[in-house]
């Protein structure tokens, strides 16, 4: 059997590769960048020596920045403290709304009460005067059957008078002449 190695790729394999290097003696030398004349690091340390001289030296700057935010905190402070009273008086406003909300209900619920018992009052005076209404009406009426019965009862005897008055003098114009009236008529003067 052959070996197992043989038969793996090159890339796996474990044996060593050997490699050689080249060299060009020729070749050109490397450059570092400058800056006026000067090494990434001299710059780097200046740079640091300035920002040191600034921050140590350099009070007015502290002034200034910290003045500037002192500035700031305070107008921070003044915004804080405007808007803490604004919410006061929004929620002095939200509350006085809501009394006046409160308020309103007790008196629509007042006014429905006024409104439902004047009602009940108009009701009960308007049955007490259809009762008083229908009194009278029955009593004109009563009146009016009475007065008609009492002309009836007139008419009636009114005209049992004339049918009696016709009868009588039918009946003495019958049966009485001229001489039963002359002495009838003397009788009754003789009685006055």
């Amino acid at each position: 059997m052959a070996n197992p190695t043989s038969q793996l790729p090159e890339v796996i394999a474990t044996e060593a590769a050997q490699a050689t290097v080249e060299i060009d003696a020729g070749a050109g030398k490397h450059v570092e960048p400058e800056l006026w004349g000067l090494a990434p690091f001299q710059i780097v340390s200046i740079s640091m020596l300035v920002l040191l001289l600034i921050a140590f030296f350099g009070a007015k700057v502290h002034k200034t920045i910290g003045g500037g935010l002192d500035g700031k905190i305070a107008a921070i402070k003044e915004q804080l403290d405007e808007a803490k009273q604004l919410r006061a008086e929004a929620e002095a406003l939200r509350q006085e709304y809501a009394d006046k909300i409160a308020g309103a209900e007790k008196d629509a619920e007042a006014m429905l009460a006024n409104a439902q018992h004047e009602a009940d009052a108009l009701l009960e005076k308007a049955e007490a005067d259809s009762k008083a209404m229908v009194e009278r009406r029955k009593r004109m009426a009563e009146d009016k059957i009475a007065a008609a019965e009492r002309e009836a009862v007139e008419d009636v005897r009114n005209r049992a008078v004339n049918a009696a008055t016709t009868a009588s003098r039918k009946l003495i114009a019958a049966k009485h002449d001229a001489e039963a009236d002359q002495a009838l008529a003397d009788k009754v003067i003789a009685g006055i």
